[in-house]
């Protein structure tokens, strides 16, 4: 009798595993399949979350109060002014959140995230432009 009880309950347990094991497999496929039909579309990555910081540029915008980039240029002047003020506020010495304050650092990161390819991008243009102009040092002693 015993061992009729115990066999129902392994059978019954492995049903649910494996119906559970089966349907987040459905959810991983279907996950899968609809980025990479995002991505042949040419949806930008800006409305994704950052795998890094878990934050949308939406978000991060907001959390900061400043226009999202355009083009990949933002006034990142008034990025770190208002980063500065609202980390300062948020000091847990001074009674404020350690929580709003790592939200706060990660939209900076997500922000300069966003602009950094950009910025990198006009650099090389930039050297391209002026051509390559190596700094040659000559040896005073010889």
């Amino acid at each position: 009798m015993a061992y009729r009880l115990i066999t129902q309950v392994v059978l019954i347990g492995t049903r649910v595993v494996g119906r559970a094991f089966a349907e987040a497999y459905k959810q991983a496929s279907a996950s899968s399949q609809y980025q990479r039909a995002q991505a042949k579309a040419g949806n930008p990555v800006s409305g994704r979350a950052s795998l890094s910081s878990g934050m949308t540029l939406e978000e991060a915008c907001k959390i900061l109060n400043v226009k999202p980039p355009q083009g990949g240029k933002a006034d990142m002047e008034e990025v770190m002014e208002r980063f500065k003020r609202l980390f300062d506020s948020n000091d847990p010495k001074q009674g404020g959140s350690f929580y709003l304050q790592s939200k706060i650092l990660r939209a900076r990161e997500r922000i300069e995230a966003e602009v950094k390819p950009a910025v990198e991008k006009a650099a090389v243009e930039a050297e391209a432009k002026e051509g390559w102009n190596p700094k040659i040092y000559k040896d005073k002693g010889k």
